[in-house]
């Protein structure tokens, strides 16, 4: 949600322009909220994980005082990640006045308008994306491997579909945050087309956010009573 406003302010104005503090903070706060994001999923796993597989020891383990704690090293990490990235684009030079084919600013294409070297900035950036989206993303898929591993053992069929039902929303979640982020990055690479990675980075940016409230309500029973009864007039028309 954090280009939001500006796209709005932009389609409304029929200004495209924006200041180059303000790219500098368009930048920072979308790599805050990504990879904060990527985190708060992997704890989310890590919560799914106990819940399912260490039941008796919940409460034990996810304790309010440790649940606050991996909130907020999430979150110190995601602000150093976001400034290590805002501090690699001051460093840069651009020798016109850059054109960006994107509807918001996006560090990659940021780059790729500078007249300066950016081998060290696509290396500590690999680097840093490895590490802090490859880590979590790792710990996401080995607590999803013990999940069905130990739900397979389940002996009683409500027992598994409980289970899968406590993993349903947040596995939705993964597979619309990644797969959209993973459209992203491949629709650049194998396309020149700024059209249509602008439509890709919209399916990133702004889709998943619209769909995980949606998503999360989904397992109220209010909400599936509601979503059935327009299913059903939906079906009837």
């Amino acid at each position: 949600m954090t280009t939001i406003p500006k796209m709005l302010v932009n389609i409304l104005t029929g200004d495209q322009s924006i200041t180059y503090t303000g790219c500098l903070t368009q930048v920072a706060f979308v790599m805050l909220s990504s990879y904060w994001e990527n985190f708060l999923l992997a704890v989310m796993a890590y919560d799914r994980y106990v819940a399912i597989c260490h039941p008796l020891r919940y409460t034990v383990i996810m304790k309010p005082c440790l649940c606050v704690l991996l909130v907020l090293v999430s979150l110190f990490v995601s602000i150093v990640d976001a400034l290590l990235h805002t501090l690699l684009l001051l460093r840069l030079s651009f020798c016109r006045d850059p054109e960006i084919p994107q509807f918001f600013c996006e560090f990659a294409q940021v780059i790729k308008l500078s007249c300066s070297d950016t081998f060290t900035d696509n290396l500590i950036i690999l680097i840093a994306v490895c590490v802090f989206a490859g880590v979590p993303l790792s710990g996401i898929i080995f607590s999803y491997i013990q999940i069905v591993s130990s739900v397979l053992r389940m002996p009683s069929s409500g027992g598994k579909q409980k289970a899968f039902s406590t993993c349903g929303s947040h596995l939705s979640v993964v597979c619309l945050f990644y797969g959209t982020g993973a459209g992203v990055y491949i629709s650049s690479a194998v396309t020149d087309s700024s059209k249509k990675t602008a439509v890709a980075s919209v399916m990133y940016t702004v889709v998943p956010q619209i769909l995980n409230p949606f998503i999360y309500s989904l397992r109220n029973r209010d909400m599936k009573v509601a979503l059935r009864n327009l299913m059903d007039r939906i079906a009837s028309v």
